[in-house]
């Protein structure tokens, strides 16, 4: 559930439908649910202002390929 409600606020030309937002609230509280905005925005912004100031990645984590996936 946070983790459609991250893409819909991320991805570009998405918005957070009437029916998410419902769904979000069946999960979390209103206290809960501004938490989780205010750390997608955060993580957002950070990284743009990252990208356009051309500072690299730190390699805190590796993604992991799974087995149905094609190896990167």
């Amino acid at each position: 559930m946070a983790l459609e409600y991250a893409d819909a606020i991320t991805i570009t030309g998405r918005e957070v439908s009437d029916e998410l937002f419902a769904r979000l609230r069946s999960f979390y509280d209103d206290d809960a649910i501004v938490e989780l905005t205010v750390a997608i925005a955060w993580e957002n912004a950070s990284s743009k202002f990252n990208r356009a100031l051309r500072i690299p990645s730190q390699q805190l984590w590796e993604r992991q390929s799974h087995s149905d996936e094609e190896p990167q």
